[in-house]
Parts: structure tokens; sequence; C-alpha cells
């Protein structure tokens, strides 16, 4: 089943908020050999949120999948940026979190 990618706009902004947070804890992380972790993981999840992102304009056969793999990134992202008090951290764990949340919805409903 094709996702309409105007039906699930609040979907694909999700995941762009989500890459945009997970970029920006990164950045923040870069260069402090204690954050390399944090900031690995961060750019990898960013990197997949976009891709599901462009999955989900295109109507991808692959929403399903992309979205469930994106779940499990983003909550082993959130989990990492748990373990650090920063606020840039914070907020990437909340996006993570709520990101996570949606792309089970869409996973269920692509599939």
């Amino acid at each position: 089943m094709l996702l309409n990618h105007e039906k699930y706009q609040s979907s694909f902004d999700q995941a762009m908020a989500c890459a945009v947070e997970c970029e920006h804890c990164a950045e923040a992380c870069m260069g402090k050999p204690e954050m390399v972790k944090c900031a690995r993981m961060c750019l990898d999840t960013g990197e997949s949120c976009r891709t599901l992102a462009t999955l989900m304009v295109r109507g991808s056969y692959f929403i399903a999948p992309m979205a469930n793999a994106c779940a499990e990134i983003c909550e082993a992202c959130a989990s990492e940026c748990e373990k650090h008090s920063m606020d840039h951290c914070k907020k990437c764990a909340e996006s993570c979190r709520t990101a996570a949340q949606t792309y089970r919805k869409i996973a269920s409903v692509a599939a």
C-alpha cells in the first residue's frame, strides 16, 4: 500500500524535526572524546529519519520496513542521549522517542 504524502504530512514533519535535533546534538557533541558514541548515533539517526521522510514523499513500497528500522534506531539514540545531562541531548532524546512512536504507527498503516 502506498502512502499519500499529504495525508502523512505530520509524520514527514516529525521525521525532519527529529533529523534536525539529531544533527544539532551531534554537532554539539563533536570534539568531546567522551561524546563520540552519542555524536555518531545522532548522525546515523538523523540520516535514517531523512531517508524515511524521502520514502514517505515518494510513496515508496519500503515505508513500513524503514519506519520499523527508524523506530529502533531512534530508541537506541534516545537511550544514548538520556545518559547525558546536556540540554541538546535531552531535546534529542525527546524528539527521538516521539519520532519512534510516530514511526511505529506509520509501519502499521503502511504494511
